[in-house]
């Protein structure tokens, strides 16, 4: 007769095995800490800039699109194409036009780079000595 053997399909996985993948997920969730950190100081500097004294609210999630959304001259009901797919990668677009004519980067091209680049060109922004002037964004709704 033929006999089935059973093996524990865990043999051979030692402790150091889950000890290590514990370690990697640990620094990942503090890599991915620090650098909200890092994004959310640059945004509380750029908040400062625009002469908004909430600029905590750089910390907050959703709380800081909508602070965004007034400092360039949206209306808060923007705040919903930010939720629809496709139509929040032109909301994204416009706003961060926007707030590079609100520094005086009139250019299309800071846009682009401040659209597919934010993580190096907010920074960039936030630690410039660009200022704010509100008035070099148009005023259509």
């Amino acid at each position: 007769m033929l006999t089935l053997l059973q093996t524990d399909p865990y043999e051979g996985v030692d402790a150091m095995s889950g000890a290590a993948a514990a370690g990697l997920g640990m620094g990942s969730m503090i890599f991915g800490l620090l650098i909200y950190i890092f994004y959310g100081y640059c945004m509380y500097k750029i908040f400062q800039k625009a002469g908004r004294e909430d600029a905590w609210a750089a910390f907050i999630p959703v709380y800081n699109i909508i602070v965004m959304l007034d400092i360039v001259k949206k209306p808060i009901w923007w705040i919903i194409l930010f939720l629809i797919p496709l139509v929040n990668i032109y909301a994204s677009w416009v706003v961060n036009d926007r707030l590079a004519k609100a520094f005086g980067k009139e250019t299309p091209v800071y846009t682009i780079l401040l659209f597919f680049f934010g993580f190096i060109f907010v920074p960039v922004l936030a630690f410039s000595n660009d200022k704010y002037d509100s008035s070099r964004i148009p005023n259509d709704q």
